[in-house]
This record gives C-alpha cells, sequence and structure tokens, in this order.
C-alpha cells in the first residue's frame, strides 16, 4: 500500500485526532495520573510519569481517528459531526487508517521504556480502544465498552510502578468505568435524536427518559468507591474534601443537563474539572503526609 498521508492535509489530520478539542485527552489523562500517584504513593518516576502521558496523548488521538473511521458513513448525517474531516471528504479512508496505524506504533515505541508485564497488558488496551467504536452497532452499552477502554491505563500504572494489581486499583477502575458511563452519556444524549434516526445505539437512548436519574446514580457510586480507595490508601482529609466538591460538580452539571441538548454538552465538558479535583486530592494528600 502506498503512503497516502501528505503534508497539505496536517490541519485535517489535527482535525481527525482531536487534537484542537482536548476534553477527551483530559478525561483520560487525569484517572491515568490518579492511578500513577497511587500506585506510585506519591510522586511517580519521572520516566514512568512521561511515557503515560505520552501514551494517553497518543491513544486518545488514535482511537479518535479509528472512531471517525467506523462512523464514517453515519458522521455525516449527524448535525454535529457532518463536518469532521471523514464526513466531509477532506481526508480519505485509507488516509485515516494510515494514520492510526502510524499512532499505533508511536505509542507501541513508548513500551520499549516498561517492564514486560505492561507491555503485555498494553495488547489489551489497543484492543479494546479498536473494537468501541463498533460497538455502537451492536450494542446499547458503547460506553461501558468507553470506560473499559479509559480505565485500562490504571492497571498498565499499577503494573509499571508495583509489579502487582492490588484490590485498591480494581476500586479505582470501576469508580472510573462508572464516571465515564456517566458522562458519556450526557455526551450521548447530544446526539440522541439523530442517532435513533440513523441506527446508532447508546446508554442514552438505552436510560430513555430516566437517562438524568441513571447517571445521577452512577456518579453517586463512583464518588462512594472513590472514598473506600482513599480509606484503602489512608488518604489525607483533602482528599476527601476533593470527592466533596466532585459531588457539588456533579450537582452543578445535572442541573445543566436539564436545560437542554447544549446543557448536556457542557456538562459533559465539566467532567474536566471532577478528573482534576479527585487529582487534585490524591496529589495533595501524599504531598501533605510527606
Amino acid at each position: 500500500m502506498m503512503l497516502a498521508l501528505t503534508p497539505r492535509n496536517w490541519r485535517y489530520y489535527l482535525q481527525l485526532m482531536r487534537l484542537d478539542k482536548p476534553i477527551g485527552t483530559y478525561l483520560l489523562l487525569w484517572p491515568t495520573w490518579w492511578a500513577l500517584w497511587l500506585a506510585a504513593e506519591g510522586i511517580p518516576a519521572l520516566s514512568i510519569l512521561l511515557v503515560f502521558t505520552v501514551g494517553v496523548v497518543l491513544m486518545r488521538a488514535a482511537g479518535c481517528v479509528i472512531n471517525d473511521y467506523a462512523d464514517r458513513h453515519w458522521d455525516g448525517a449527524v448535525a454535529r459531526t457532518k463536518t469532521r474531516p471523514l464526513a466531509s471528504g477532506a481526508v480519505t479512508e485509507t488516509e485515516a487508517l494510515q494514520l492510526f496505524l502510524l499512532l499505533l506504533l508511536l505509542s507501541a515505541s513508548l513500551l520499549v521504556f516498561l517492564n514486560w508485564q505492561t507491555v503485555l497488558l498494553s495488547l489489551v488496551a489497543v484492543l479494546l480502544a479498536a473494537v468501541y467504536p463498533f460497538m455502537k452497532r451492536y450494542t446499547h452499552l458503547p460506553q461501558v465498552v468507553l470506560g473499559a477502554a479509559f480505565s485500562w491505563g490504571m492497571p498498565m500504572a499499577f503494573m509499571a510502578t508495583q509489579l502487582q494489581l492490588p484490590p485498591l486499583l480494581w476500586l479505582l477502575y470501576l469508580a472510573n468505568l462508572l464516571w465515564t458511563v456517566a458522562y458519556d452519556t450526557y455526551y450521548a444524549l447530544v446526539d440522541r435524536p439523530d442517532d435513533v434516526k440513523v441506527g446508532i445505539k447508546s446508554t442514552a437512548i438505552l436510560f430513555g427518559r430516566f437517562a438524568l436519574p441513571i447517571i445521577a446514580v452512577l456518579q453517586l457510586f463512583t464518588l462512594l468507591l472513590l472514598m473506600l480507595v482513599g480509606y484503602l490508601a489512608q488518604l489525607h482529609l483533602i482528599y476527601y474534601l476533593s470527592l466533596i466538591a466532585a459531588a457539588g460538580c456533579f450537582v452543578y452539571q445535572y442541573r445543566l443537563a436539564r436545560n437542554s441538548q447544549q446543557g448536556c454538552f457542557s456538562a459533559f465538558l465539566h467532567n474536566h474539572f471532577v478528573g482534576m479535583l479527585v487529582f487534585a486530592g490524591i496529589a495533595l494528600s501524599y504531598f501533605l503526609q510527606g
């Protein structure tokens, strides 16, 4: 296959990778940093921090590319996505696939800095990233698969740091999975009318008129699990204050989402602050306990 990528389309490749819209990178990065700090019980080794941070950026970009490739025949029928590079024809299918493979190769190059056990776990990350975009054709729970994918950096972080996968990790994993389902349901609510028309499945459609209450329940269980993580990790009081602040964010999001589809999108975006607050609570805990 000839190389289809061309420098003149670089701005479209950036759009395809969503580098102009970093919210997804933040939502993937904050939980990865939660796990890194918890695994190291403080600031992680600089090499591991850099590998995981760059890996988050590359894998999120790769996920966006393969997602748009999977949705290339549907995005044109959805108001919010019809101007995306693949849907508009600015980028070809071959270019998208080659860009996806390039991003995977760059991500794989980072693995040379990690132990072989973490490398094995990374195969699951690639599998989840590759299959997630196609799940919305077959199940109303693609958000659960996204949650599994967005949380997989956590076991990798613990394995890279501790060479083990303790129970605390899996509580953290489940908390992040539930949180991801909650905020991505807000995201899916924005597109629900168009998704129903074209046959795309989501939790927003599955939950129907109960979507907002179910999101609230998912957020509640997220907070409870994070409280248990804090107890097991013997974190400082400031961590629990950060969870109270996160709970306030969830209440604010609920109020935003009640108003309109745009409110649902604003609620989705606001989760950046939730991830940041939880990270601040973890990092400050170890700093104060120093």
